[in-house]
């Protein structure tokens, strides 16, 4: 039995099985985390799902900004993009159930035996893992309660408040939860989010820093998978970080993890969107 993770996924199928068959993946035995961002901007998102749906029972996932974007416009309260590859997804027969089963997926996803947390984008500075956790939770239950969900997606879109405070309540703690588990990239050491900056690490706006750089970051000490940052090429200088976006989607390499011997395999992407 192996474990493994993969970075974004985004709609390439092809990158993820050749990935999947270099290591001989067995969904009988073997586990398979993803970092979220299973869909869209590449050419098989549908197909995507399906693979994944129908070896559920072996996969571990995280919802990433492109799954929440999928499920906002299937419930109509987001449209589609110039560039968003979601139509099959949404003409599918088969649609409600593959939608049904990514909103149940969480934001974070811990395996305390080892000692592992995997997130979509990262863990903001002044929390803990604990915190995050919680946060996470509670970001689950909205996902799944069919009387939060729909006014949930209604106010998800927004870079406002750019930072956490526990007296937060309503969608401003909601979207603030999301903006870090699915967006950050550049925050402060208190957390104050710049969701502008998307390129490499030294594009930090003054007074910003890659989120996992703060010396004092509450989570400097765990071990954090996450994708999202294309940018970054899978290096990631912080010690026990692993950055698993190597860009597939734009023409770069689809990344997988072995998290039990610390092996990465990597496959080669065609150039999408």
């Amino acid at each position: 039995m192996a474990t493994y993770a993969v970075g974004d996924v985004q709609g390439c199928l092809e990158p993820l099985k050749c990935l999947l068959d270099r290591v001989n993946f067995d969904p009988s035995t073997d586990k398979l985390w993803l970092v979220g961002d299973l869909v869209n901007r590449g050419p098989q998102s549908l197909e995507t799902l399906r693979f994944l749906y129908a070896m559920r029972d072996s996969v571990i996932t995280v919802l990433g900004n492109h799954d929440l974007h999928l499920l906002a416009i299937a419930n109509h309260t987001a449209r589609l993009k110039k560039k968003d590859t979601l139509r099959e997804v949404l003409n599918a027969p088969d649609c409600a159930d593959l939608l049904f089963w990514l909103r149940q997926q969480p934001l974070m996803h811990h395996d305390a035996e080892r000692k592992i947390s995997m997130v979509h984008a990262g863990i903001p500075p002044q929390w803990s893992i604990q915190d995050a956790l919680a946060r996470a939770a509670e970001m689950h239950c909205v996902l799944r309660d069919d009387s939060l969900f729909l006014p949930y997606l209604d106010g998800m879109y927004g870079d406002q408040p750019t930072t956490w405070s526990d007296q937060l309540h309503g969608i401003e703690r909601l979207r603030v939860i999301t903006n870090y588990f699915t967006r950050m990239r550049f925050c402060t050491a208190s957390g104050e989010l710049d969701l502008n900056s998307k390129e490499g690490i030294n594009s930090a706006p003054s007074g910003f820093a890659p989120w996992f750089s703060h010396p004092a970051r509450l989570t400097r000490n765990d071990t954090i998978i996450f994708g999202h940052w294309a940018a970054l090429e899978g290096r990631c200088p912080a010690p026990h970080t692993i950055a698993l976006d190597t860009g597939c989607v734009w023409g770069g390499r689809m990344s997988l993890y072995n998290i039990d011997n610390q092996h990465f395999e990597r496959c080669a992407c065609p150039a999408s969107k």
